[in-house]
């Protein structure tokens, strides 16, 4: 019995998300290094990546985290590569999908199996700028600021409602690179923010209104 109790007591009880990848895993290694804190909400349940031989991957392994690839090419259609992402995380027991640089549009299906369950971390104050080249074409806008838009993900591109937001000064000699390391350096501290909040059941979406429910 006492072995029993030891095991049960081991079982990471927190709140369980599938963390979706594209690429290097740079905001997948944010919330790795801020799920090795107990006080941490949320614990990565499985990472699912849309192609094989990335470095999220590689990041996913080092951690001892259990990773799956759902390749994109494998699936005839968005309706059929969103239906194996959602099964791969509900094998999972994945209660949140948490998407970190992850390239691909999920269809509706994703937002019906996990409603106000779906995030996304964009380079750019949104509405301004949606799409994979946001950080050039803020750019070449000119804009003095640009910044981080944590948002719930709805079936269009970089639509959904806002979660919250954090501005970034554009300097002078910016280019794409350095404007983008000043971007990731707020992102990797206010995504697992976020996401620490989403899996404590402090993030309210009412339509395009979100209300933190912090006291």
């Amino acid at each position: 019995m006492g072995n029993l109790v030891g095991v049960a007591s081991s079982i990471d009880a927190r709140y369980p998300i599938a963390v979706l990848v594209s690429g290097s895993g740079t905001n997948l290694q944010a919330l790795i290094d801020a799920s090795a804190n107990a006080a941490f909400g949320a614990r990565i349940a499985v990472v699912i990546s849309d192609r094989p031989g990335v470095g999220a991957l590689d990041r996913a392994d080092s951690a001892g985290l259990t990773s799956v690839v759902v390749a994109w090419r494998d699936h005839a259609d968005r309706e059929s590569f969103t239906a194996a992402v959602c099964e791969a995380a509900r094998a999972h027991d994945a209660e949140a999908l948490v998407l970190a640089g992850f390239m691909r549009i999920l269809s509706r299906s994703a937002i019906e199996s996990f409603p106000n369950r779906i995030v996304n971390t964009h380079p750019a104050l949104l509405p301004a700028f949606p799409g994979a080249r946001a950080v050039a074409d803020a750019l070449a806008h000119g804009v003095k600021l640009s910044g981080v838009t944590i948002h719930f993900v709805d079936e269009e591109v970089d639509h959904g409602p806002i979660i919250t937001q954090e501005a970034v000064r554009v300097d002078d000699g910016d280019d794409e690179a350095s404007l983008h390391a000043k971007i990731q350096e707020i992102e990797h501290r206010l995504y697992p923010e976020v996401v620490d909040a989403l899996a404590r059941d402090l993030i309210e979406a009412d339509g395009r209104r979100v209300t933190w429910n912090v006291s």
